[in-house]
């Protein structure tokens, strides 16, 4: 393609060398820089893409796409001097790849809670009703039935473009993606065309990034702020920060609630272990799903589905055929009658909803045992909170560990624990070893009591310094139960 079609509607502070060139990629990884590419030099967090400059132009970049000039210009390379490289870079591989987002119905998911569960959901219902559909989530992308791992909630800006052009090119009608606070500020999603947009909650995370709760706030509030006219925005009216995410958006707004008059209306009729009977916009149906939280969920799928021209009782007949999302209440049961639940709860929020849903269904029949950590590396400020939260809705609580990347395991259980008061702290273990604790809460359970596993859900490894070791939940808690 044309370095001019290319930097069109760029605003460019500065230009050496020619600008009818052919590019014939996108980078802003160096080592992945082949002839004729272009270069986008990156700022990070970590690291500054301007220091790879000369290693992108010994691979054969052609076009250095930056925000400060090198001091040596190379005669046969063009330099293009941007303001700010990150708000460059998803225009410029969206034009590379042809605008996919344009031509895919596009509908993002951003909140603290409850992205992987709406987008998972909306991407298996728009697949029963016979839609060639994409996902891009926390747990897994697919195109069509096609899955692909995934190592961020939302790619950079050029994986993604390179993700929804394959999608298109391989006949998806839908996308539904998770759209991360980080993804947002750093422009990852810059340049895509949204058909709508989904706000589920917002609670404390990513403070370790965002540093305040007003600019994790403002972050998500970024992604509404820039939806187009012709986009639909769905909010939650539940949460006091719903109302806040449109102020200034050109988009149509829809609401869903559980407690308040909305477009999109539900309650819980009655509740199980196996799932729900609900009354979704005054019509019953069953769900296999538990927790007011999942209720949430599910209608904010019903009302997405809706503005996206789907009939009411389709929607909720294909409603009741859908399952959990994978490490999100997922159930793993013992022979002699001991129920273990795993989830992937890893903020104070998120615990308070999973223990309130097992509460709910227990109905005072059992007891529930919590092991739950809290990831290295991460907002230390909820740790204590997320104790706080385990030991009041629990009767038994164990303080393990979770992912402690580059920290001291026992300094996290440490720090949690601080958030307990003594009575609460009667009612604590701390056993580091989180396959010893599993086991402890294994062994502490009986019949009709319920052993909740929290933090890591879906993920099949556990980060200790650097290194990712295999450690799955809820294989570990099936070889208990077998064994013992």
């Amino acid at each position: 393609m044309k370095l001019n079609e290319l930097l069109k509607g760029i605003k460019i502070l500065d230009i050496k060398g020619g600008g009818e060139r052919e590019v014939s990629g996108v980078e802003i990884d160096s080592r992945r820089i082949a002839d004729s590419y272009m270069f986008v030099a990156m700022r990070g967090t970590i690291v500054d893409g301007h220091a790879f400059i000369p290693k992108a132009l010994e691979k054969g970049a052609s076009v250095i796409v930056c925000e400060e000039l090198p001091v040596e210009l190379k005669e046969d390379v063009t330099y293009v001097k941007v303001a700010s490289t990150e708000d460059t870079v998803g225009k410029i591989s969206t034009a590379f790849h042809g605008n996919p987002s344009a031509h895919l119905k596009l509908v993002g998911v951003t909140g603290t809670n409850g992205k992987t569960t709406i987008a998972t959901l909306l991407y298996n219902l728009f697949g029963k009703l016979g839609h060639k559909c994409g996902l891009i989530s926390t747990v897994c992308n697919y195109i069509g039935d096609r899955k692909i791992d995934t190592t961020h909630t939302t790619p950079d800006a050029i994986e993604l473009n390179e993700l929804l052009a394959e999608m298109l090119e391989a006949g998806c009608e839908y996308v539904f993606m998770e759209c991360s606070s980080h993804a947002i500020v750093q422009k990852r999603i810059g340049g895509l065309t949204f058909a709508g947009g989904i706000f589920t909650n917002l609670t404390r995370d990513h403070l370790d990034y965002h540093k305040t709760f007003e600019n994790y706030c403002n972050a998500k509030k970024m992604f509404f702020d820039n939806l187009p006219a012709k986009a639909f925005s769905l909010i939650n009216l539940d949460d006091k920060n719903g109302r806040v995410m449109v102020q200034n958006t050109k988009s149509e707004v829809h609401t869903y609630s559980v407690r308040t008059m909305a477009d999109f209306k539900a309650r819980i009729l009655e509740c199980h272990f196996e799932g729900m009977y609900l009354e979704i916009d005054g019509t019953e149906v069953g769900v296999q799903f538990i927790g007011k939280f999942n209720v949430s969920n599910l209608l904010a799928v019903y009302g997405a589905a809706r503005l996206l021209g789907k009939e009411k009782d389709e929607i909720l007949l294909t409603l009741s055929t859908l399952k959990s999302v994978s490490g999100r209440l997922e159930p793993v049961k013992a022979a002699d009658g001991r129920t273990a639940v795993v989830d992937y709860a890893h903020t104070p929020d998120a615990l308070q909803n999973v223990l309130s849903a097992i509460r709910e269904v227990l109905d005072g029949k059992g007891k529930v045992i919590t092991v739950c950590g809290a990831g290295g590396n991460r907002d230390k400020g909820k740790r204590p909170l997320m104790a706080k939260e385990a030991a009041k809705g629990s009767d038994t609580v164990i303080l393990t560990s979770d992912n402690p990347r580059g920290e001291d395991p026992n300094e996290i259980i440490r720090e949690m624990a601080e958030g307990l008061d003594a009575p609460m702290r009667k009612k604590t273990l701390m056993i580091t070893d989180r396959r010893e604790a599993i086991r402890t809460a294994c062994m502490l359970a009986t019949k009709n009591d319920v052993i909740l596993v929290a933090g890591k859900g879906h993920e099949t490894y556990q980060e200790v310094n650097g290194v990712r070791h295999h450690f799955d939940d809820r294989e570990v808690l099936r070889e208990i139960f077998d064994n013992n």
